[in-house]
């Protein structure tokens, strides 16, 4: 049975289960192929701490960490409420297809109603049919306002 709770950066376990379970992602293809640093992996409890709009879900089995959602809480404009962005997603392949994200995902969708939260955001790569339909499940869908306009493209620019 995974035990699904919400990490707190202070545990020196929770905060070695986020930095282990978000290098493990890292190392996978799907999370870039290249390890942490190890400036990132000493500072990120710490960090994540100072943020009190981030959060992040761990997933246990028994002892074991197996599966992580980091989230930052960012505002809707439109509807003037907090909107969570789901930033990260691991489940240790030993755990996939076990329906390991959608508990921890139920768990997020908690967090964001507590904190009066209007929607969940993630973003997704193409080619990761597997963890788009898990997304699809739970009701996530693309994102679009008009549909003459398309659907919304996640963009980024590194500084």
């Amino acid at each position: 049975m995974v035990d699904v709770v919400m990490a707190d950066y202070r545990n020196p376990m929770h905060a070695r289960a986020v930095v282990d379970l978000l290098d493990a992602y890292a190392r996978d293809p799907a999370g870039g192929g290249s390890p942490l640093s190890a400036e990132v992996m000493a500072e990120l409890p710490e960090a994540l701490t100072a943020r009190p709009q981030a959060f992040s879900v761990l997933a246990y089995d028994g002892e074991q960490p197996v599966g992580l959602i980091n989230c930052i809480e960012g505002f809707s404009t439109f509807a003037c409420k907090p909107l969570v962005n789901v930033h990260d997603v691991v489940v240790l392949a030993s755990h996939r297809g076990q329906r390991v994200t959608q508990r921890m995902l139920a768990r997020v969708e908690d967090e964001a109603r507590s904190r009066g939260g209007c929607k969940l955001t993630l973003e997704v790569l193409s080619g990761n049919q597997s963890a788009l339909r898990a997304y699809e499940r739970e009701g996530f869908a693309n994102y679009q306002l008009d549909p003459a306009f398309g659907s919304a493209i996640f963009l980024q620019k590194k500084l």
